[in-house]
């Protein structure tokens, strides 16, 4: 039998994370001016306040109200897994509770402020690939010096779709398990 998560054990993943994740955004936005940064480990991990009117790793989207109602969707399509799983393993269950507490996080920003705080600012290494022509389509190329900056909550996110995919490739979908799978009986 798989271990489960109760839904009391769910809720509270979700509240943890989302109350750390607020309180992490509003110390940073009162302690700090925008743009403000300082040195934690060095040069490898700073805290850095800046406003994300867009998406992650600061993707901008010119429609708000799309975008908005995209992220909505996205985590309506979240819970609704969190559901049609919640008799399957722990690790799906969390998995998908950090996801939900991180959507949850970033869409209450939007809504309240119309952009996200972000403050975690870690450099991992730097990635170039230079411009290039495949077929007749031009790239112009890429080059990150620094991770763009992020929070809380986008961590939540991260965590949560590194345990899906780990669960899938050691496990398999579990959409399809579970419709393989013949319902127990009632004697």
């Amino acid at each position: 039998m798989k271990k489960k998560l109760s839904v009391w054990i769910m809720g509270l993943i979700i509240l943890l994370v989302f109350v750390l994740d607020q309180l992490t955004k509003y110390i940073t936005k009162t302690s700090m001016s925008l743009g403000q940064s300082f040195s934690v480990l060095g040069d490898f991990f700073r805290i850095t306040y800046v406003q994300n009117p867009g998406m992650a790793f600061g993707v901008r989207i010119e429609n708000n109200f799309l975008f908005l109602g995209f992220s909505l969707l996205a985590m309506v399509l979240v819970l609704y897994y969190l559901y049609r799983l919640r008799n399957d393993g722990w690790v799906l269950q969390a998995a998908l509770s950090l996801i939900t507490a991180g959507a949850i996080g970033n869409i209450f920003d939007r809504l309240l402020q119309g952009s996200v705080v972000d403050f975690l600012d870690f450099e991992f290494f730097d990635i170039s690939i230079p411009a290039f022509k495949f077929l007749f389509i031009n790239f112009p190329g890429y080059s990150m010096t620094r991770w763009p900056v992020f929070n809380i909550a986008d961590s939540a996110v991260t965590v949560g779709m590194i345990f899906i995919f780990a669960y899938l490739i050691f496990y398999g979908d579990p959409l399809k398990n579970n419709a393989a799978a013949p319902e127990p009986q009632n004697d």
